[in-house]
């Protein structure tokens, strides 16, 4: 049997770290939600679509 050797050789990929923490947000907001889904509108506002959308508006430096 193998076994990784201990002392900081883990690779973190921070995209897929990312992508994982919006999707338990979304499942934190359709497990408290009322209706059978979540509105497009709610889900933007747990992705933080209008955050992005602003930066996007932002003249270039």
């Amino acid at each position: 049997m193998r076994v990784a050797p201990a002392g900081g050789t883990a690779v973190q990929d921070h995209v897929a770290l990312a992508e994982i923490e919006l999707c338990g947000d979304l499942i934190i907001a359709a497990s408290t939600t009322d209706g059978d889904r979540l509105s497009p509108d709610r889900i933007d506002e747990v992705l933080r679509v209008w955050e992005e959308r602003a930066h996007e508006d932002e003249p270039p430096r």
